[in-house]
């Protein structure tokens, strides 16, 4: 979960590729049903898009804080179907230091804590809307690869950022979720508009993988024992990892052999037992600015309790961090690191 203070490609394809052969759910071929979940138009659907045998993204009123995207990977197995991790929009305006924070401003709307995240076929409609009838999202086929997109719309933040988000699934990349990010015509002008993976406890990856070494949470903050969270770490693009085609690259894992069988603290949340594989959970950019960063920060104690994390201090917020570029796609990836269970993926979250 992001620090509680006070407080690239350029889009692989362009909005325009929506209305090139698009096929809305309504009119969805046995091959699409085969191959994606997502809402079919009706009112009181699930709002959750993705893979049918892979990765999936969900918003509220899914359990789970508003203001978030809930991440599923059932591939792995877990039971209880939890999310592996979620992430926050963070829009920074030029002239400011402070992100707007999705998880944690309370929402104009009707005052909740969380600003309201809402599904649209096209985004130039803002209306903002509960979400009782969530998007079907919309399916094409571009180089012969089926591609399913949603744009998700954000309420607007107090500090005048309004933007929204598209995901795009991949029918060949089935563990992972491209997250485009938007300003609206009539948002503040942006330095920086931040996607972050927000809840690594969860999961307790305390490795991060750069190109030439792998950075140890217990190595980065060893005397760190508050209930709070570290600093950020910050390595920039000349320590991660790059792709043969140039994308930019940054990983985070565990560092148990089998974190599902550790044992909690007396008085541990039972949600904070981790359930299902271990996983690589990564972040990509395709054509990263230089400027790029990769930032961590830790915790040593599960979020809002004193509970001792199991195996000492692990990464809690996992991001990139660059230059404000419309359209710029981030890509969030979680791969099993052991053999996959054999029995089909539910068709919800």
């Amino acid at each position: 979960m992001r620090q509680r203070s006070g407080w690239a490609i350029m889009a692989a394809f362009a909005v325009v590729a929506l209305v090139s052969s698009p096929v809305a759910a309504g009119e969805s071929s046995a091959t699409d049903d085969a191959i994606w979940v997502r809402p079919s138009g009706g009112a009181e659907e699930t709002p959750v898009w993705g893979h049918r045998d892979g990765l999936r993204v969900g918003i509220a009123p899914l359990p789970g804080p508003r203001g978030l995207l809930r991440v599923y990977a059932p591939y792995l197995g877990d039971r209880d179907r939890h999310v592996i991790n979620y992430i926050a929009i963070e829009p920074v305006p030029q002239g400011q230091e402070a992100r707007g924070l999705s998880e944690l401003e309370f929402s104009e709307l009707d005052q909740q804590r969380g600003k309201r995240f809402w599904s649209v076929n096209d985004p130039v409609d803002a209306t903002p809307r509960d979400d009782a009838a969530p998007a079907t999202g919309v399916v094409n086929q571009v180089d012969g690869v089926s591609h399913l997109q949603v744009f998700i719309q954000v309420e607007r933040f107090l500090n005048g950022a309004h933007v929204y988000a598209r995901l795009t699934f991949r029918e060949d990349q089935p563990h992972a979720v491209g997250v485009a990010l938007f300003a609206h015509e009539d948002s503040r002008p942006l330095s920086k508009c931040i996607a972050t993976a927000t809840m690594g406890n969860y999961a307790r990856v305390r490795e991060l993988h750069l190109a030439e070494r792998v950075v140890e949470a217990g190595g980065l903050w060893p005397d760190y024992r508050g209930d709070g969270f570290t600093p950020h770490a910050r390595f920039p693009l000349q320590e991660l990892k790059r792709t043969a085609n140039g994308a930019a690259l940054a990983s985070v894992t565990p560092d148990e052999a089998s974190p599902q069988d550790a044992p909690l603290a007396p008085g541990t949340r039972g949600h904070w037992r981790y359930q299902g594989l271990r996983a690589r959970q990564s972040w990509r950019v395709a054509d990263p600015a230089a400027e790029l960063e990769v930032l961590v920060n830790g915790r040593f104690a599960y979020w809002a309790s004193q509970a001792p994390i199991p195996g000492g201090i692990a990464f809690e917020n996992f991001e990139m961090v660059s230059p404000f570029r419309q359209g710029e796609e981030f890509c969030f990836s979680v791969d099993p690191l052991d053999e996959t269970p054999t029995q089909a993926a539910p068709t919800t979250p």
